[in-house]
C-alpha cells in the first residue's frame, strides 16, 4: 500500500546482512546478559502457527469507508457491508482479515471503539475468518481530523488513508503518552482473544520519507506490546531494502516474521528463501498487484507451497480506490483498463473469475 515513487519493493541483501551481523555478534557473558526476551521463542512460534492453519485472506476496510476512521467512528461503522463482504471472502475460503485501526477513533470514544472492535470480531468469527489488527501505520496522507471523511478523490489510488499517527507525533510531543495509553488500552482488552490471529504493530515503518525517524515509536509499540504481552504474536513487516536498521529491528523483534512483497515470483521467492533463514513462520501481509506481475495465480500457489500467510491488498473496489494503480490516477474517475488490487465488485461479482476460481481450488478443503 504505497506510492509507486515512494515503494522500494522488499529485497533480500540487507536482510541477508541483518541476519548475519544477528549470527556472528558476540556472545554475552551471563553477567552482560539483558533480561529474559520477551519475544516468542521459535517453538512457541511454530505452536501458533500449527494452531492457526495457512492463513490467507485479504486487507480489509469495507467499501463505504475511505479510510480507518471512517471504519471505525461510530457514525460510519458499518456493520452491513462488513457481513455482507466478509461472507463474499467466505465463500471463497478464505480465513484472514488484516484490519487497519485508529487511535483518533480510540480518543474520540474509547470504549465505544473497543465495542466496535468487539462488533467485527463477531461478524468476523462468524464467517470462519480470524482477524490481523494493525496499530500504526506510515502510508499517504500525514493529517487527519475525527469526524466526516473527505469524498474519493476520482480515480486516485487511496486518496483518503492516513499515518497514524502521522505527522502530528513531531508536532505534539504529549502525543507519544497518549499512544501508549491507547495501545495498552487496545491489546490488554484483547490479549486473549482467539479471534485475533496477531497484531501487526506498526505498518511500513519509515514510509513517507519518514525513514529512522520513525525507529523510536517502532522500538515504544514493541515496548508497550511486551509490557502487555498477549496471547498472540507481535509483528511489524518488512518491505522497503533501504531501511536496513528498521528492517533489522523488525525481523529480530517480531514474534513471526511479517512482509511485503508486490514483486512477480522469481524476486518473491528469493525473500521468502532469505526470511526462512530465521527459522520463524512466516505471514506475507501484502501482495498482488495486477500491473506488477504480482498475481493470485503466480504468487499464491508459492505462498501456500511455503506455508506462508497470504494476505493480498484488497478485497472489495470501494471507497479507498485501490483498483487504480499507486501512479497511475485517473481524473475522471473511469475504469482502469486493469485493476491494480481487488477481487470484488460491490455487488459481489468477481472481477475475475478465474482469479476466484484459483482461490478456491487452494483454499476450499484446507
Amino acid at each position: 500500500m504505497n506510492n509507486m515513487n515512494k515503494k522500494i519493493y522488499l529485497g533480500v541483501v540487507v536482510l541477508m546482512m541483518a541476519f548475519t551481523a544477528c549470527q556472528n555478534s558476540p556472545k554475552k557473558t551471563q553477567e552482560e546478559a539483558e533480561p529474559v526476551a520477551k519475544i516468542w521463542t521459535k517453538e512457541q512460534a511454530q505452536a501458533w502457527q500449527n494452531e492457526n492453519g495457512w492463513l490467507r485472506g485479504s486487507n480489509f476496510n469495507p467499501s463505504t469507508a475511505i479510510n480507518q476512521l471512517e471504519t471505525w467512528q461510530a457514525e460510519s461503522f458499518d456493520t452491513a457491508t462488513i457481513d455482507r463482504e466478509l461472507g463474499w471472502a467466505e465463500n471463497i475460503g478464505m480465513n484472514c482479515m488484516r484490519v487497519y485501526l485508529h487511535h483518533v477513533a480510540w480518543e474520540v470514544d474509547k470504549d465505544g471503539f473497543k465495542g466496535r472492535m468487539d462488533k467485527y470480531l463477531d461478524i468476523a468469527d462468524s464467517h470462519g475468518i480470524k482477524t490481523i489488527f494493525v496499530i500504526f501505520d506510515d502510508c499517504w496522507n500525514p493529517t487527519y481530523h475525527a469526524g466526516r471523511q473527505p469524498d474519493p478523490k476520482p480515480g486516485v489510488h487511496n486518496s483518503g488513508w492516513v499515518r497514524d499517527p502521522g505527522d502530528l507525533l513531531y508536532e505534539d510531543s504529549t502525543l507519544v503518552d497518549e499512544l501508549e495509553v491507547y495501545v495498552k488500552d487496545v491489546l490488554t482488552t484483547f490479549k486473549d482473544d482467539k479471534r485475533i490471529a496477531l497484531w501487526d504493530l506498526y505498518n511500513e515503518p519509515g514510509n513517507s520519507n519518514y525513514g529512522n525517524r520513525s525507529m523510536p515509536l517502532l522500538k515504544k509499540v514493541f515496548d508497550w506490546g511486551w509490557e502487555v504481552r498477549p496471547s498472540q504474536p507481535l509483528s511489524a513487516g518488512v518491505w522497503n531494502l533501504s531501511l536496513s536498521d528498521l528492517n533489522k529491528f523488525q525481523v529480530e523483534n517480531s514474534d513471526v516474521i511479517t512482509y511485503h512483497n508486490y514483486e512477480g515470483p522469481e524476486k518473491h521467492q528469493a525473500a521468502i528463501d532469505t526470511l526462512k533463514l530465521y527459522g520463524r513462520p512466516l505471514v506475507c501481509t501484502e501482495y498482488m498487484a495486477r500491473r506488477n506481475n504480482s498475481l493470485f495465480t503466480n504468487i499464491m500457489p508459492i505462498l501456500k507451497k511455503e506455508h506462508i500467510g497470504a494476505t493480498n491488498w484488497g478485497l472489495v473496489a470501494g471507497k479507498s480506490n485501490t483498483k487504480y494503480a499507486w501512479d497511475e490516477p485517473i481524473s475522471d474517475g473511469s475504469e482502469p483498463p486493469l485493476w491494480f488490487h481487488e477481487i470484488f465488485h460491490t455487488d459481489g461479482k468477481p472481477y475475475k473469475q478465474e482469479e476466484v476460481d484459483l482461490i478456491k481450488s487452494l483454499t476450499l478443503g484446507e
